[in-house]
C-alpha cells in the first residue's frame, strides 16, 4: 500500500503534476481494504469505487491511481473505454443516482424498446437517467429494462417505473443446482476419478477430440485439439472463461449459469486438471449480476469442501464493464489483465502466449459444460444426435416472433422452421415467418426460403451467413431485414473498439450510408471488403454480413417491394 501523504493541506502533487485530494484517497484506501493493488486489479478496483458513489469522479481516479502506483492516463484511459463506467471531469455533473438501461439491440427493438426509451424519458422523474443499451442477454423476453442491476423482463413504462419508485434496484436470484443438490446426482465424481488417478489426462482429451465438440463461443474451434495444443507449450499454463456473451440473441451462457453452474465449474476444474493449468480465470459480462452472485456463493463452497478432499487451484472471478468486444478471447485477456478490452494481434495465439504472457486454454462456458457428460457418457453418445447428417447437440437462444422464445436443447442439423415448429410453438399470432438471424447480429440474415438448411458449423457458410454462437432471432413480414440490418450496424459501431480504422470508420460510415434510406450498393459494397479484409478481430470481419445478406436475399426491400422474403 502507497504511504499516506504528509502535507497538512488538502491535496498534495505526485508525480506528472496530477493533485490527489486526501479524503478522496482516503475513501479509495477505505474501499480496497486489503486487496492488492496490482495492475490486473484495476478494473475490479474501478468497480468498487463505482458501485459506491455512483459514478467515477476525477478525484477518485487521482486517488486510484496514486494507490496503484500508475500514471493518470492509464487509469483514465480503461475507465472510459467500458460503457458502464460514469468518468466525472471536475467540472461536470455527476449522473443521476440511478441509472436504466433499455436494451435496443435487435429483438427488444422488435419488441418496442424505443417506444419504451421515449415512454420513460417522458414519465420518469428526476434523480434517474434513461439510457438505451446494447444487448443485456435476456431477449425470450424483449424488452428489457434494467433499473440498476434488476432485470425488467417484458418491460412497460408502468413496471420499470414500480421498480424505480421501491427502490428494487439488485438482481432477483432465481432457483438453481446448488452443490449439495449437484454432488448428490453424482456431481464431482469424474473430477474426483480424475485428480485420483483413475483417468488419464489422454483419453480425456481424447474423448473430447472424438465427440466432435467445438468451441460455443462462436468460432467453433475443435474442443480437444484446442486442449492438446496448449499442453504442447511449457508450463506454467493458465484457464480463462469467457462468459461475456455480449452477442444480440445470445442467452445460453447466462441460462446454464443461472440454473447449472456446478456442471459448467465441474467441466472447468477437468479442463484445468488435463492441460494443467496452474490457476482458471472466470471473465463474466456485468449485466450478469445474479450469476455473478451465485458464482460467488458456490465457489465459497468449492473452496471450503472441494470434492475429492484436494485444494482447489486458485480461482479468480472478474467482473466485465460493458464491453461487446470482451467477447473475443484475446481482449477479454487483455481485461483480466487490467487494460482496455483491445483485441490483439496474432500469431502469437492465446495458447502460446495468452493470459500474463503464459500458455493459456481459453473456453466460453457452454463448451466446458458439456465435458463432464461428454466423458462420463462417451463420444459416441453426442455424436448420437444430429439431423441431416450434422452430429452432436446444439443449444439455441431462440428469440423474435415465435411463440415460445427461450433456450432449446436440440440435435445439430436441425432447421430453423423445425426449431419453430416442434420447440417454439410456432410463429405469434398475425405474424408469417419471413426471415432470421441464424447466428444472432453477426451472423447474416437469411430468408424464409432458406429456412430449411441445416444449422451447424459450416453449413451457412455457401450463404454468407454462419451459426457463431447459435442465437437465432425470427422474424416476419412486419419487420424489414434492411431496419433490422442498420440496428446490427449501429451496434458495431458503437461496440467497436476503435484499434484498427477499417471497423472503427467503416462500421460508422456504413451505419451513416444505411440510415440515409437509399442504399449506395458501390460504396457499401466498398467498405464491406475492406472492412472484412483488414480489420483486426471478428467485430469488423464480420459486421458487413448483415449488409451483404440484404442485398443477396432482401434486394426488393430496397426497391420498396415486399414479397415475404422470398429471394
Amino acid at each position: 500500500m502507497a504511504t499516506e501523504p504528509t502535507r497538512k493541506d488538502k491535496k498534495v502533487k505526485i508525480a506528472r503534476g496530477r493533485l490527489v485530494d486526501l479524503k478522496a484517497l482516503r475513501d479509495v484506501r477505505e474501499l480496497l481494504g486489503d486487496e492488492p493493488r496490482r495492475r490486473d486489479l484495476l478494473i475490479e478496483h474501478l468497480h468498487k469505487i463505482q458501485d459506491a458513489y455512483g459514478c467515477l469522479l476525477a478525484k477518485h481516479l487521482a486517488a486510484l491511481a496514486y494507490e496503484m502506483r500508475l500514471s493518470y492516463a492509464e487509469v483514465y484511459e480503461v475507465a472510459t473505454f467500458y460503457h458502464h463506467f460514469d468518468v466525472v471531469q471536475e467540472n461536470e455533473t455527476p449522473p443521476p443516482p440511478l441509472t436504466v438501461r433499455v436494451c435496443d439491440s435487435i429483438s427488444c427493438a422488435m419488441a418496442g424498446a424505443h417506444e419504451l426509451i421515449r415512454a420513460l424519458r417522458a414519465e420518469i422523474g428526476d434523480g434517474v437517467r434513461v439510457l438505451p443499451a446494447p444487448c443485456v442477454g435476456r431477449c425470450q423476453h424483449a424488452p428489457v429494462a434494467v433499473v440498476g442491476q434488476n432485470p425488467i423482463d417484458l418491460a412497460t413504462p408502468d413496471r420499470v417505473a414500480w421498480a424505480v419508485k421501491d427502490k428494487a434496484i439488485q438482481a432477483p436470484i432465481p432457483n438453481y443446482i446448488g452443490l449439495e443438490e449437484y454432488a448428490a446426482q453424482g456431481g464431482y465424481r469424474l473430477w474426483a476419478d480424475c485428480l485420483a488417478g483413475h483417468r488419464d489426462r489422454r483419453e480425456v482429451i481424447a474423448a473430447l477430440k472424438n465427440s466432435g465438440l467445438r468451441g460455443l463461443g462462436g468460432a467453433g474451434f475443435p474442443a480437444g485439439l484446442k486442449w492438446e495444443i496448449v499442453r504442447q507449450y511449457p508450463k506454467p499454463r493458465l484457464l480463462a472463461v469467457n462468459i461475456d456473451e455480449g452477442e444480440p440473441g445470445t442467452f445460453k451462457d447466462r441460462y446454464y449459469l443461472e440454473s447449472d453452474p456446478h456442471r459448467f465449474l465441474e467441466g472447468m476444474l477437468i479442463a484445468a486438471w488435463a492441460v494443467e493449468a496452474e490457476a482458471a480465470y472466470i471473465y463474466i459480462r456485468d449485466e450478469y449480476a445474479a450469476g455473478r452472485h451465485i458464482l460467488c456463493a458456490e465457489l465459497e463452497k468449492l473452496k471450503a469442501c472441494p470434492p475429492g478432499g484436494q485444494p482447489l487451484l486458485p480461482i479468480h472471478l472478474r467482473r466485465g464493464a460493458g464491453a461487446y468486444i470482451c467477447g473475443e478471447e484475446s481482449a477479454m485477456i487483455e481485461s483480466i489483465e487490467g487494460k482496455r478490452g483491445m483485441p490483439r494481434l496474432r500469431p502469437p495465439y492465446v495458447a502460446e502466449v495468452g493470459l500474463f504472457g503464459r500458455p493459456t486454454l481459453e473456453h466460453n462456458m457452454e463448451t466446458l459444460y458439456w465435458v463432464r457428460a461428454i466423458v462420463e457418457q462417451g463420444p459416441q453418445w453426442f455424436t448420437s444426435f444430429g439431423r441431416r447428417g450434422r452430429k452432436g447437440l446444439r443449444t439455441f437462444s431462440v428469440s423474435g416472433r415465435v411463440r415460445k422464445p427461450g433456450v432449446y436443447l436440440a440435435p445439430a442439423g436441425i432447421s430453423v422452421r423445425e426449431l419453430i415448429d416442434e420447440y417454439c410453438g410456432g410463429m405469434l399470432p398475425g405474424h408469417e415467418f419471413y426471415g432470421y438471424f441464424p447466428g444472432g447480429a453477426s451472423g447474416g440474415i437469411l430468408p424464409a426460403s432458406l429456412g430449411d438448411l441445416p444449422l451447424d458449423f459450416d453449413t451457412l457458410n455457401p450463404y454468407g451467413c454462419f451459426i457463431g454462437s447459435a442465437a437465432i432471432i425470427v422474424f416476419s413480414q412486419h419487420d424489414r431485414a434492411k431496419d433490422l440490418a442498420l440496428n446490427a450496424l449501429r451496434f458495431f459501431e458503437d461496440e467497436s473498439c476503435g484499434q484498427c480504422t477499417p471497423c472503427r470508420v467503416g462500421t460508422a460510415k456504413a451505419a451513416q450510408l444505411m440510415a440515409m434510406g437509399d442504399w449506395d450498393k458501390e460504396k457499401l459494397e466498398d467498405l464491406c471488403q475492406v472492412m472484412a479484409d483488414a480489420s483486426i478481430c471478428g467485430l469488423g470481419q464480420a459486421a458487413p454480413n448483415p449488409i451483404r445478406c440484404v442485398f443477396r436475399y432482401f434486394s426488393h426491400e430496397l426497391e420498396g417491394e415486399c414479397n415475404g422474403g422470398q429471394s
